[in-house]
C-alpha cells in the first residue's frame, strides 16, 4: 500500500499543469550519451524533453559520446520532434568509439523522421559545445549527465583555454558545474560497460573530476523495466521514441517484460534528486586499468545510488514520462 502511494504521489507531481510550476527555477542540463549502442538513451532524452515541457529542466546542450556517422543526426531527430531543432548537438572529433546500434533503429528514424542536421561535420566537437555552453552559465549552476562513455568529459578536463573561456577544462568545470550524474560503474564493484569501453577516459574524469559525481550503476536500472506501455499505447503514432522501442523490444527475449533502463534512472535522479527512490553511499570510485571499478569508503564527493523503494516505483513514472508527447509551441 506504501508503494502504491508513493506511485500515485510521483505521478500526481509530474501531472501539475504548467501554469501551477512558473516558481519552478529549471535545472540547466548538458545531456552527453552514447545514443546507439543501446536504446535506453532514447527513453532517457524522452524524459529529458518531457522535464523540460513541464519546466524542470533546461537543455543547454546534447552530446555525443561516440561517432559512428549519423549520430548527430539522430539527436537532431529528438530535438526536433520535441521541438527544440535549436539546441546545440556535439560530437568527439578525435579518438572516441564508433558504437552503433546492432537493431538499426538509428538508420529507421533517418529515413521518417525530420531533422535539419545530416551530418556529423555540420556540428562542433563536443569540447567545444561544452565549453560554450558553460561558459555562458551561472557558477556552480550546471547540471552535466552522461549516459554514455566518458570519453568527451576526459575531453573536456583536458582542454585548453579558447574563445569561449579564458579557463581551461579543469577550472571551466570547477567554476560552472553543480554536479555530474553519471550512469556508469557496478558497485561496490565489478566491471560495467560504459566505463570500460574508454577506461582511460573513465580513470581521467574518475581521479580529476573537481566537482561531486553521482553514479547510478548498471545494477540500478537492471530491475526498472520501460517501454511496454508505450508500444501498447495507440494513441501515440508517429513518434520516433516510441518506434525505437517498438523495433527493439521484441529482437531480444530478455527484454519481453520491457528494456532495462538504466539511462533514465540517470536523468530522472539528475532532475529530481535521489529521494525518495534512492539512498546514496558516499566514498570514491576507483577505476582500474581494465574499465573495472571498485569502491572506496573515505569520505571524497562521489556517491552511488542504492535502492530506497520498490523499483515497481521509479518503473512507472519512467513509463509514464517516455510516453511524453511534444507540446504545442
Amino acid at each position: 500500500m506504501k508503494h502504491k502511494l508513493l506511485i500515485a504521489l510521483c505521478l500526481f507531481i509530474f501531472a501539475v499543469p504548467l501554469n501551477a510550476q512558473k516558481r519552478i527555477k529549471p535545472v540547466p542540463i548538458i545531456f552527453d550519451s552514447d545514443m546507439g549502442p543501446d536504446y535506453d538513451d532514447v527513453g532517457a532524452i524522452a524524459m529529458l524533453h518531457a522535464y523540460a515541457d513541464s519546466g524542470y529542466a533546461r537543455i543547454l546542450a546534447t552530446v555525443a559520446s561516440t561517432k559512428y556517422e549519423g549520430v548527430a543526426a539522430v539527436f537532431s531527430v529528438f530535438n526536433t520532434y520535441f521541438k527544440r531543432p535549436a539546441i546545440p548537438i556535439g560530437v568527439p572529433k578525435g579518438n572516441a568509439s564508433e558504437l552503433k546500434d546492432f537493431q538499426h533503429w538509428t538508420d529507421s528514424l533517418l529515413v521518417v523522421y525530420p531533422h535539419k542536421i545530416k551530418r556529423n561535420d555540420e556540428v562542433q566537437s563536443s569540447t567545444e559545445v561544452y565549453r560554450k555552453a558553460l561558459s555562458s552559465q551561472p557558477d556552480k549552476s550546471v547540471v552535466i549527465v552522461t549516459t554514455g562513455f566518458l570519453t568527451n568529459l576526459a575531453d573536456l578536463l583536458q582542454s585548453p583555454a579558447d574563445k569561449y573561456s579564458k579557463l581551461d577544462g579543469r577550472e571551466l568545470v570547477r567554476r560552472k558545474v553543480k554536479q555530474l550524474v553519471c550512469m556508469g560503474g557496478r558497485f561496490p564493484s565489478g566491471s560495467e560497460f560504459n566505463i570500460r569501453i574508454d577506461a582511460s577516459a573513465s580513470r581521467v574524469v574518475a581521479e580529476n573530476w573537481p566537482t561531486s559525481i553521482l553514479f547510478s550503476g548498471v545494477e540500478i536500472g537492471l530491475r526498472i523495466r520501460s517501454g511496454l506501455p508505450l508500444i501498447h499505447n495507440k494513441s501515440i503514432r508517429n513518434s520516433p521514441v516510441k518506434d525505437v522501442f517498438r523495433i527493439c523490444i521484441p529482437m531480444k527475449p530478455e527484454d519481453s517484460a520491457g528494456r532495462m533502463s538504466w539511462d533514465e534512472t540517470a536523468v530522472l535522479v539528475a532532475i529530481k534528486g535521489y529521494t525518495p527512490w534512492y539512498t546514496i553511499e558516499s566514498g570514491r570510485i576507483i577505476v582500474n586499468s581494465d574499465g573495472s571499478n571498485s569502491w572506496a569508503r573515505d569520505g571524497s564527493s562521489h556517491n552511488y545510488l542504492t535502492e530506497a523503494l520498490s523499483p515497481s516505483v521509479p518503473e512507472q513514472l519512467i513509463n509514464k514520462l517516455i510516453m511524453h508527447q511534444p507540446m504545442r509551441k
